[in-house]
């Protein structure tokens, strides 16, 4: 089943072609919506099982869903680590420019 998920933290195409990246081995095609805010992703999963992995995946990126319950902690680290998951994206996606 295809689904579309809020995700917090993405902010540019570096942060796109890092969860497409680091999501598609586990989740096959990632779509990112830069247009929206909050950002969405789109996958296919094949049970409702999966949304729990996809979510523990999402949050050690860095970029937790909109609904998940963060504490003022875990809020801060997970902006550090989308920081780093976007410079990551940038640099592999070759180009370092913003979109």
């Amino acid at each position: 089943m295809i689904r579309t998920f809020q995700v917090q933290n993405v902010k540019c195409d570096g942060c796109a072609h890092t969860l497409k990246e680091k999501l598609s081995p586990l989740f096959g095609k990632i779509s990112v919506d830069l247009s929206k805010e909050p950002r969405e992703i789109t996958v296919e999963l094949e049970n409702d099982d999966q949304i729990e992995v996809l979510a523990e995946h999402l949050k050690g990126l860095g970029y937790p869903l909109v609904d998940a319950p963060l504490g003022m902690v875990e809020s801060g680290v997970a902006k550090a680590k989308s920081f780093v998951s976007c410079a990551v994206g940038r640099v592999t996606k070759g180009d370092g420019s913003e979109t």
